[in-house]
């Protein structure tokens, strides 16, 4: 820890902060309730927001409880609750006070009731904080305490190499109670000020909030956005070493009080920076989102071939047996197509961005170093992403639950998005009402109109639902799909994504599915062996030949 600190800090500093955080672990240890815990077969995360489901007169964490204790308690272990301090902006992620909960959500006690049935994933938005937060207001009176909490760059700086995550300014100005100006570094929006992580004390203060999250009852922390975290004038500003030793320390500090604790990552970003986070498979992050996942099956799903998926699938390899993926189809965010840069062509990437805005769907874009627009994600519901919403509801299903069986079958541990669960479609009033375009997969739902849907097995909402609570219910049981276990992607035909999935007890799980809109016929592997059964559809597999109707999944257990 002092190594790290040292390579953060000078010396003089790096002693102080060194002290500081002996204090908070002095302080949490009394707080905390360490308990061990490994990640298995049975753990599935749900993404949602505090205020996912509203009803009349109830706080929306208390109908987020009930929603979730009447209708996925037996499949789902764990809930990661999306930011639910309180905020000024981006749903969330600009948040004004670390320790709160928003009063428009509930209470920390509702988080608590809670955590008494699922183990709780909280987020670290850690790069930066709201502009109406104590810290900044506290900063703009001149503050001794918050001088140098936050990024100023003075008008001269060349800023020309900065990597840029969004088309906005870098840069924002903002005028002190003495009315004047100081320049402040903005990665995402004015309403989102950069913290300043070369003034140890901003170390310690967002260090104090970590614990915090993990005393009321995080066991996953998501760290958002941090690639972006540190700032060297003359880079990119993004991956700097820095920022690594910045994750593995907070890591080590965490860990010495609750080791149980996994930290997650979240850089949208190409597939190999993306994984340096994992660091040495020992240090740094124990799971990384697996960004490339959503757009490749996508884009495998419109063109009916499976050729770029399994390729990229093919080079996948973990640092150790410590450390896996967080696979996952849907979030918060739209589809991020970054991830997938040299995985395509610029052509198939056109035609994706194509197929989404003839769906309703829209496309935001960033500014490349050359100063042209890029895309950078896919807004739409991703029902609407992998299917069209004037196909038949029967085919809808069958797509969407294509993409969805591929993160519980794929080695790590899968993450489903609320939205994607109850089959929602793209909300465009949604994007008329805030001039968000992400606001289209963010939709608020009446609790009551949303359970009388989901009892609808003819309808979209239904049929979706219910076929999640049949493959969740036979994935979990499955020893072959623990995270940690051995894996290999098996290229049998063009159209099909194939996977051999290993268990500690020999068991083993051939997973196939079908991207195309006809029937493939193939003949097994000889490791399939003659015991092989059928997981989804309950029967034993009679011949070594085997057809796969359209957009079809088997999971053959063996």
């Amino acid at each position: 820890m002092i190594n790290r600190l040292n390579k953060l800090y000078k010396n003089e500093d790096a002693k102080k902060a060194y002290d500081e955080i002996l204090k908070l672990e002095k302080k949490y240890k009394k707080l905390i309730v360490s308990e061990h815990y490994e990640m298995s077969e049975k753990d599935v995360i749900l993404i949602t927001y505090g205020d996912q489901v509203v009803s009349a007169g109830i706080e929306p964490l208390v109908s987020l409880k009930h929603f979730l204790d009447e209708h996925i308690k037996d499949i789902i272990s764990t809930v990661h609750i999306l930011p639910f301090y309180p905020y000024s902006s981006d749903d969330g992620f600009s948040v004004i006070d670390y320790k709160d909960v928003s009063p428009r959500m509930g209470s920390w006690r509702d988080i608590e009731n809670l955590r008494k049935n699922y183990r709780l994933m909280f987020d670290g938005v850690i790069n930066h904080i709201s502009q109406y937060s104590f810290w900044f207001k506290s900063f703009l009176v001149n503050d001794e305490k918050y001088r140098d909490f936050f990024v100023e760059v003075s008008s001269c700086e060349d800023l020309s190499k900065v990597v840029r995550p969004r088309t906005l300014p870098l840069i924002h100005e903002y005028q002190d109670i003495d009315e004047v100006s100081h320049f402040i570094w903005t990665t995402f929006s004015k309403d989102q000020v950069d913290l300043n992580y070369k003034n140890y004390k901003v170390l310690i203060a967002v260090l104090d909030a970590l614990l915090f999250y993990v005393q009321k009852g995080a066991t996953l922390i998501r760290l958002d956005a941090i690639a972006f975290v540190w700032k060297e004038i003359g880079t990119t500003c993004i991956h700097l070493p820095q920022t690594h030793e910045l994750i593995q320390l907070m890591r080590e500090v965490i860990h010495k009080i609750a080791p149980e604790v996994l930290i997650i990552t979240e850089t949208n970003v190409p597939h190999d920076e993306n994984i340096s986070y994992f660091g040495s498979g020992e240090d740094e992050a124990q799971m990384v989102y697996n960004f490339a996942l959503p757009p490749l099956i996508a884009h495998s799903i419109l063109k009916g071939d499976a050729k770029a998926i399994t390729s990229w699938a093919k080079t996948l390899s973990l640092p150790s047996d410590k450390v896996c993926f967080f696979n996952f189809t849907a979030s918060h965010d739209g589809c991020g197509v970054r991830p997938i840069s040299g995985l395509i062509s610029d052509n198939e990437l056109d035609d994706l961005v194509e197929v989404v805005e003839k769906r309703g769907g829209f496309v935001s874009y960033r500014s490349t170093d050359d100063g042209k627009k890029s895309p950078y994600e896919l807004n739409a519901s991703y029902i609407d992403i992998v299917s069209d919403p004037n196909d038949e509801v029967s085919l809808r299903v069958k797509k969407m639950m294509l993409a969805q069986s591929i993160p519980l079958s794929m080695p790590g541990v899968a993450g489903i998005y609320f939205h994607s669960l109850v089959g929602s479609v793209s909300d465009v009033d949604g994007v008329r009402r805030t001039g968000m375009l992400r606001s289209i997969n963010r939709e608020k739902l009446n609790l009551e109109i949303l359970q009388n849907q989901i009892a609808n097995r003819s309808g979209l909402r239904g049929m979706i639902y219910q076929n999640f609570r049949k493959i969740l219910g036979i994935a979990t049981k499955q020893s072959a799909f623990n995270p940690y276990g051995k894996f290999e992607f098996v290229d049998i035909a063009s159209e099909l994504f194939s996977i051999r999935r290993f268990s500690k007890n020999g068991e083993e799980i051939f997973a196939i599915h079908n991207f195309c809109d006809d029937i493939v016929t193939i003949k097994l592997p000889s490791f399939v062996k003659e015991d092989a059964f059928e997981l989804l559809e309950n029967r034993k597999i009679e011949s070594r030949e085997i057809k796969l109707q359209a957009y079809q999944v088997m999971w053959i257990k063996y």
